[in-house]
């Protein structure tokens, strides 16, 4: 009989991985709310902060791609203490830049190594705990984005406010060596793979490219990207300098946001595992679609703090529901010997999408006028295009799903 919850042990890695992801994902989410701020410090125009954020990812995906060549061969926990490693340095880096190209070069060193972090996770929460409880071990390990969204990046603005805009990524660095340390000491050795292939042909990975459902799950994949990331990069300066959102009241907006996606991701994880992904993404998907319309395609000269807040809020709950469903069908998709060699690929997808995304939004934004007068135009074009992609996420997460549930049938029926 099949376990119904998770031993000691298995909690005790998906917290440690959760941790992991808190320092990985503070990293990335920290950046852009601090946009504002170092774009004044440093002389940089609000809409070029998507080159920022693009820098991270479009690193992240390469360094993905060339990850998914050798990351099957090695001890994950030695695996992730390198790319940890190098994410600290990268996170330091940025707390050190003097003008744009030396931030976005710390930026590209910061996703070279987060990218593979983040897959070796995954990798980790798939070897360790059963199918049929990786939606709850996933809703925990994906709150970790809403953790750095609670504590984090109020957290991070707060420094910024207090002692300069330097500060939270030197103190985003320190923490990261503290859990980088935790993870190398606590975690066993995670060689399971290795000894599953252990006499049998290396696989390679342009297998992975060969198979249908994983091409239909990197498709997938893309879009969910494309679509939060052509929105993410620009809602804090989109929010004061279009919405008159205060900038001291950022903070608020990230937090009361964050404990809304925490909620959404810890409930999400149980809603896939009984109702499954498509469902779950389907209203996610309609909520979200409703929200962008009203808050960014429709346009405003002014809201009240509090509408702000609820765009804050909404945006950030549904996009962590709709993360979770997709999430928890991508790591059914591959057998356990390609797996870090998929979730690499897909970190590759992940972050080549959202690079594309945030490069887009900067090339349809800009910025008129001059001091409390400036502006981002461009929005309703970047909104627009973040529902069409919307739209076609429920879609592509039932194909996937059908074809998941078709290739375990076979398996089952196999002698």
């Amino acid at each position: 009989m099949p376990e119904t919850t998770l031993s000691r042990r298995q909690w005790g890695i998906v917290f440690l991985i959760a941790a992991v992801q808190f320092i990985n994902i503070l990293d990335f989410v920290m950046v852009m709310p601090l946009g504002p701020d170092f774009a004044h410090a440093l002389g940089i125009d609000e809409s070029l902060l998507g080159y920022v954020g693009g820098a991270y990812t479009a690193a992240a995906c390469l360094s993905g791609l060339a990850g998914s060549l050798f990351l099957d061969r090695f001890d994950r926990r030695k695996a992730l203490a390198v790319a940890m490693l190098g994410l600290v340095a990268g996170t330091a880096a940025g707390g050190l830049a003097f003008d744009l190209p030396t931030l976005l070069l710390a930026r590209v060193l910061a996703g070279a190594f987060g990218g593979p972090a983040t897959s070796l996770s995954l990798s980790i929460i798939a070897d360790s705990i059963p199918a049929h409880l990786r939606g709850r071990a996933m809703g925990t390990v994906m709150g970790a984005f809403s953790l750095a969204s609670v504590l984090g990046v109020p957290a991070g603005l707060w420094f910024a406010e207090h002692f300069g805009w330097r500060s939270p990524f030197l103190a985003t660095a320190a923490l990261g060596l503290v859990v980088c340390g935790a993870a190398i000491f606590m975690l066993p050795p995670m060689t399971g793979h290795l000894e599953r292939a252990a006499g049998q042909p290396p696989p390679r990975s342009m297998e992975l490219l060969r198979d249908g459902l994983v091409l239909n799950s990197y498709t997938m994949t893309a879009v969910v990207m494309m679509a939060g990331f052509i929105i993410i990069p620009n809602i804090a300066s989109y929010a004061q300098l279009n919405l008159g959102f205060p900038r001291e009241q950022l903070k608020w907006g990230y937090g009361l946001g964050g404990v809304a996606s925490l909620l959404a991701t810890q409930s999400g994880g149980r809603l896939v595992d009984r109702f499954g992904s498509f469902r779950v993404a389907v209203f996610a998907s309609v909520c979200q679609a409703t929200l962008l319309y009203a808050a960014f395609y429709l346009q405003h000269p002014s809201l009240p703090v509090t509408a702000v807040l609820g765009v804050f809020v909404g945006f950030m709950t549904f996009n962590g529901l709709r993360n979770v469903a997709y999430n928890t069908l991508t790591i059914r998709v591959p057998p356990p010997a390609l797996r870090a060699r998929f979730t690499s690929m897909q970190s590759a997808v992940q972050h080549g999408a959202s690079a594309l995304a945030a490069f887009g939004s900067s090339v349809l934004l800009s910025t008129v006028g001059d001091g409390e007068s400036r502006r981002l135009t461009g929005m309703p074009l970047v909104a627009l295009t973040s529902i069409a992609l919307t739209a076609l996420v429920p879609l592509l997460i039932l194909q996937v799903e059908r074809g998941v549930r078709g290739r375990a049938a076979l398996q089952e029926a196999a002698p």
